[in-house]
């Protein structure tokens, strides 16, 4: 189960001869308006897909069927395209039920990152090694990084989903939570279908329509598709080549810099300046090093541009220094456990030892973390939902409140921090 971040930022185009563009921005968030331009074949703009959320089912089927008629898709196409279509509530319970972000770095990665996944990793990077050895030339993207996706996503294609992609797009483009996020997956889906690359009754994935074995949503299968067999077809879900090609090319286009360092354990002195750690805060590795910053394992990559330390769980547990691919990880998820934990496990893939837990404090507990998310809102934070996860915008106030209590700002969240407050 996973949140679905690594998404593309446009509507499908109905081009003369199938050609598609595409404008690439960063999201800031999850569930954020997605820019849903349509062109024309003279490269005009054209409407967005804005399609009514909410209301009934067979109404936005409707909105849908008119929308793309009028991008020029036949009719008849279109209706064979829905002729399969439900509304699924199964897709809307598995959407709002992702409490497994709210576990803690270590309690994530242990129960994700098995000796079994490990095991297996090393089999397929032996496997596979021509396709890797292949990627890394094309494309400067470590084995070690799709190693990882694969493994987390899909098991490595043992578990891909079955749930029918045509409906859980469908519904979750219907649905008002977030329908400007999915409605252009669901466009592409169907030029996809124009193109014979996706059956609407059979074709199954993740719950948010994510489809194959690194899952990609239909949008990054037009646009990043790569036939690594080279059998002439584009097949994420059966063909191991052309998924591990596919996810490279696509983190090649998020801004992937070719054979850089994306992530890696660090020693920490106990003089730091907490205030200056955290993924929005970057400064030069070398600054890094004279601030008494020390790799746990190997040489710090001191001719990268600008990194930062990351403290998961507080200054007193584990310790990375996050190089600029790092923020690459954030284009396919939205969780800054779930891509702190895929990040690492990338490493562990390529060598590195299992890191040092050390002796953080607790975490809080569910009940703890909404009650501290609901007093920083009253002192006027934006920490979005009151949920128990936390987030970007919940560790940015927590810092700023232990910068007023005169605490250590590491942005880790205590009992005592909740005491005070």
């Amino acid at each position: 189960m996973r949140l679905p971040a690594f998404l593309s930022h446009l509507s499908p185009a109905r081009i003369t001869g199938h050609i598609t563009g595409r404008i690439t921005g960063r999201k800031p968030a999850r569930g954020l308006a997605l820019c849903a331009l349509l062109l024309t074949s003279l490269n005009q703009p054209a409407r967005a897909a804005d399609l009514p959320c909410g209301g009934s089912f067979e109404n936005f089927l409707q909105a849908f069927k008119t929308q793309a008629v009028a991008q020029g898709y036949e009719t008849r196409q279109v209706s064979r395209f829905l002729a399969s279509a439900r509304h699924s509530p199964s897709v809307i319970k598995a959407d709002r039920a992702q409490g497994v972000f709210k576990k803690s770095f270590t309690d994530f990665a242990r129960a994700v990152i098995s000796q079994n996944r490990m095991d297996n990793g090393r089999r397929f990077a032996a496997k596979y090694a021509a396709v890797f050895d292949r990627i890394e030339r094309e494309y400067g993207v470590s084995r070690g990084v799709l190693l990882a996706f694969w493994a987390l996503e899909t098991d490595y294609g043992q578990v891909q989903g079955n749930f029918n992609t045509l409906n859980a797009l469908l519904t979750l483009s219907q649905d008002c939570r977030r329908p400007e996020l999915f409605q252009p997956q669901l466009f592409a889906a169907l030029e996809l279908y124009e193109r014979g690359d996706f059956d609407p009754a059979t074709t199954t994935g993740a719950w948010a329509g994510e489809i194959g074995m690194v899952q990609m949503l239909p949008r990054d299968i037009l646009e990043n598709g790569v036939d690594g067999d080279g059998d002439g077809r584009v097949s994420l879900k059966t063909s191991v080549p052309d998924a591990l090609m596919s996810g490279a090319k696509m983190l090649t286009k998020l801004g992937w810099n070719r054979n850089e360092p994306w992530l890696q354990e660090i020693n920490l002195p106990a003089d730091l300046d907490w205030s200056k750690t955290g993924l929005e805060r970057k400064s030069s590795v070398s600054s890094w090093v004279r601030a008494g910053v020390s790799a746990r394992t190997g040489t710090l990559a001191e001719g990268s541009t600008q990194a930062s330390v990351l403290l998961p769980m507080g200054r007193d547990g584990p310790a990375f220094i996050a190089y600029r691919n790092f923020d690459v990880f954030f284009e396919w998820n939205q969780s800054f456990t779930y891509v702190t934990t895929a990040a690492y496990f990338a490493t562990r893939l390529t060598g590195a030892p299992v890191f040092n837990a050390r002796t953080p404090t607790p975490s809080l507990s569910d009940a703890q973390m909404k009650s501290l998310q609901r007093k920083l809102e009253g002192r006027g934070y934006d920490v979005g939902k009151i949920d128990g996860i936390l987030g970007a915008r919940t560790r940015a106030a927590v810092r700023a409140e232990q910068l007023r209590l005169g605490l250590p700002a590491d942005a880790w969240p205590t009992t005592g921090l909740l005491g005070q407050l």
